[in-house]
């Protein structure tokens, strides 16, 4: 069973299921490509470990956010989905990823921004 507090409040609850650099990247893969499989995951988000991604998604299905299906097949398949919560929450996600949009354009301007390896 996934975290249940106790909260502070909203923001406390709702940062407890994302806490964590690849949460938010997960969301957002599953909600732009739909299903996927973790190795299709895994090169989607360059940088994670098979251990940190594996740890990820069992935390996020705990917590509601993400299905897995098992197809028992040789050699067996996993596919990863999001669920109802999961999509509601990448929703709700959305205005902040219009603020870090906002915010990497202004520190591109600034001149101050730190370019990633990955983007660079």
């Amino acid at each position: 069973m996934g975290r249940r507090g106790p909260y502070i409040c909203g923001i406390d609850a709702a940062m407890d299921v994302v806490t964590g650099k690849w949460k938010s990247l997960i969301l957002w893969e599953l909600h732009n490509h739909g299903t996927r499989r973790f190795g299709e995951l895994r090169r989607a988000l360059p940088g994670v470990s098979e251990k940190m991604l594996v740890q990820h998604l069992r935390e996020m299905e705990e917590d509601g956010l993400v299905h897995r299906e098992i197809y028992r097949e040789v050699p067996p398949r996993v596919e990863y989905s999001l669920t109802a919560d999961g999509a509601s929450l990448n929703e709700a996600l959305g205005a902040l990823g219009v603020w870090g949009e906002q915010r990497v354009r202004r520190l591109t301007a600034e001149g101050t921004l730190v370019e990633s390896p990955v983007t660079a």
